[in-house]
Formats: C-alpha cells, sequence, structure tokens
C-alpha cells in the first residue's frame, strides 16, 4: 500500500478515528498493531506470517535477555542477533551468494536462484537487533527510560508496535528500541502537534509526489544500456537529476512517515538533513540517511572497537562498516564497491585532517538530531 494511494487514504482515516474514539483509547496500542498487520498483508498477505515471527521471535528472546541471569542473557543476546541476521542473509542475500557460487564453479548461472524479497526486511531486522542490544546495555548499563515488561502479554504488545508501526515499516527510519519504548502509551487528540504534523506530511509528499515521481520519468536514461546513446553533457544533467530524484523519494517517504507518526502521538527520528550542503564525506553521512548512520556507530562500529584500539585498526573498523552498510542498501556487488569507495574517502579524509570531521556548520541545537561524531 503506497502512501500516495487513495486506499491508503482511506486506511489512514479508518485507523485514525478508530485510534482518538472515545472508549477505545486503551487499545489504542493494539488498534496500531492491527492496522500495521492489515497495512503490510495489503499487498502480499503472505508476507505478515514472517513479520509475525519475527515480532514473536524477538519478544521471546528480548524477554529472555531482560529477566534471565547476565551470562544467559549474554547468550541469549549473541543467539537473536544470530537469527535476525541469517533472516535478513537467506531473504536479501541468499540467491546472490548462491548464483555467484554457481557462476564461480561453472562459468555460467543456468537457473539462478531467486528468493522473494520481503518488503522492509532490512528495517525490521535491524530494529529486532536493537531490541536486543539496548535490553542487554540497560541491564548491564542502566539505560534511562528503556526497560523490559515483565508482563509477557504487555511485552509482546510493546515490541509488535515498536517492530510493525506502519509508518516506518516499509523504507524507515530505522529506530532504535531504547527511542521509541518509552513513548507506548495512550495518546489524546488534543495533544497532537497539527503545525508540526501537517507542516512535515506537505514537504514530504512534495518531495515524494511532485519532485521524484516526476524525475524518475526522464532520470531512468541514465541506467544501463539506455546511457550508452547519450551525449556527455546529456549524461551530467541526468545524473545530477537522478542525485535530486534519489533524495526527494527517500527523504519525502522518511518526512511522511514522520508525519504520520506525530498524529498517532510518536516522534520518529530526523533521517536527512540538507546531505548536499555538506563540506566533507564524513559530514554527508552525518546528514544522510541518518538513522542508517547512527545504527552501523551504535551497533557495528562502536562494538568493532570504533577509534579506541589504534590507527590501523580504525580504518579495518571504518572499511568494514562502509562495506556492509553499502551491501545493506541492495543485494549486490556494485552496493558493496559503493559502500567500500566511500569507506576509502571516510579513510582519506580522516587521514589528512589528522582529527575527527566536525559536523560543519549544522545548528548547535540541531546536532542532537545528527550523528555527533560518524564513525569516530
Amino acid at each position: 500500500m503506497l502512501f500516495n494511494s487513495l486506499p491508503f487514504a482511506a486506511f489512514l482515516a479508518l485507523t485514525f478515528a478508530v485510534y482518538y474514539l472515545p472508549g477505545l483509547q486503551r487499545y489504542q496500542t493494539q488498534v496500531l498493531i492491527a492496522a500495521s498487520m492489515v497495512f503490510y498483508a495489503w499487498t502480499f498477505p503472505a508476507l505478515v506470517l514472517l513479520l509475525m515471527a519475527s515480532v514473536l521471535v524477538n519478544t521471546f528472546i528480548s524477554y529472555r535477555v531482560g529477566l534471565d541471569s547476565p551470562n544467559q542473557a549474554w547468550r541469549w543476546a549473541c543467539a537473536g542477533v544470530v537469527v535476525n541476521l541469517g533472516v535478513i542473509a537467506f531473504f536479501k542475500y541468499g540467491g546472490l551468494l548462491a548464483n555467484t557460487i554457481e557462476q564461480l564453479a561453472t562459468g555460467r548461472v543456468d537457473w539462478p536462484l531467486v528468493i522473494p524479497l520481503p518488503i522492509g526486511i532490512s528495517f525490521y531486522t535491524f530494529e529486532g537487533i536493537s531490541l536486543l542490544v539496548d535490553t542487554l546495555r540497560q541491564r548491564r548499563n542502566d539505560q534511562h527510560g528503556f526497560e523490559i515488561e515483565e508482563n509477557f502479554g504487555r511485552h509482546l504488545r510493546n515490541t509488535a508496535l515498536f517492530v510493525a508501526f506502519f509508518p516506518h515499516l516499509i523504507a524507515g527510519p530505522i529506530l532504535k528500541a531504547r527511542h521509541f519504548f518509552p513513548q507506548i502509551g495512550e495518546k489524546r487528540f488534543r495533544d497532537i502537534p497539527w503545525e508540526v504534523a501537517i507542516r512535515t506530511l506537505v514537504v514530504g509528499y512534495f518531495l515524494k509526489t511532485v519532485v521524484a515521481d516526476n524525475l524518475k520519468d526522464y532520470t531512468f536514461w541514465i541506467a544501463y544500456p539506455s546511457f550508452e546513446a547519450l551525449s556527455g553533457k546529456t549524461a551530467l544533467v541526468l545524473l545530477y537529476g537522478y542525485s535530486i530524484q534519489i533524495f526527494a523519494d527517500f527523504a519525502g517517504y522518511s518526512l511522511i512517515a514522520i508525519g504520520l507518526a506525530r498524529l498517532f502521538g510518536y516522534e520518529l527520528p530526523t533521517n536527512f538533513y540538507f546531505p548536499y550542503v555538506s563540506k566533507s564525506l564524513g559530514e554527508f553521512w552525518r546528514r544522510w540517511h541518518i538513522s542508517l548512520s547512527t545504527w552501523l556507530r551504535d551497533y557495528l562500529y562502536f562494538p568493532l572497537g570504533g577509534n579506541r584500539k589504534g590507527n590501523a585498526r580504525t580504518y579495518v573498523n571504518l572499511m568494514t562498516v562502509m562495506v556492509l552498510g553499502g551491501l545493506w542498501h541492495g543485494a549486490g556487488w556494485s552496493y558493496m564497491v559503493w559502500g567500500g569507495y566511500h569507506g576509502i574517502g571516510l579513510a582519506i579524509e580522516r587521514l589528512i585532517s589528522g582529527e575527527k570531521v566536525r559536523s560543519g556548520d549544522v545548528p548547535a541545537e540541531d546536532r542532537r538530531q545528527l550523528v555527533s561524531d560518524c564513525f569516530r
């Protein structure tokens, strides 16, 4: 179900009306969960089974992480991370790996393996990992404002909303459990920040439907083999047009998600902050897909050691994060190469500057929305 479709408009109006219906406020979380499952199952109903399985597995394992002994909690968390990574590896990269092995072994791919890619799987598996890691860290470091419900039913309800909340389900922003769980509770109609929500939705829909959807009718010529017939100037213009298109499409979708969430009383993180005004590659990644950059920083770069184990290890960690981040964007070796040269660029910047690349001219009051020290 697309955000810019008539079925979604009807779906949103019905969900909003039931959500704030007097007498049903105590069931608001359940209403959102049911609506989110309908939203996800709209086009391919069978896919909702995988989403529900992800919710159940992450609920059970995070419950054990939150309540078992410290040693058992660590084992449960590790097992849960492996399960989540295994799911995304199979559905997103299984076909790529199988076909690559076949081609290396035989020199051809006679029967390419095609595994259906469930929409949003890259997002909700990362959020499952966030839940497990944040739960473990809460026990060890007493993270403020986040704790597991001792009642399993309530924890299942909260986890289901966290994973399946329909505004962010398809394309983010990627949520962190420690930020979302404390927001879960009854919401009141009079508390809706109408000005913020409407302004965000208007800008989001403008970027998505007016800018991105119109540009895509022209920028498709830049794809192979169409670009071979283009002049250099035309190709350059289309390249710039495509850069605007992908920003408008992704940033527009993120703004729509943020605006929709505000209508239901939830605040999602900022995902884009004028990335094309960046003065460096490091600053670009603090402004582009911020929820992914912070996720990679918190759950991959820091656990690998960050910059605390010497320069050589720092560059290895940086390259590892960027290569895997590139591969996260798509199941193709070209994405890994793309992530690799971004990693090389960040490493060169760090080497030349000799210090951390800061956040440029981003206003101090907005820096909390960005990655304060991206991969530093």
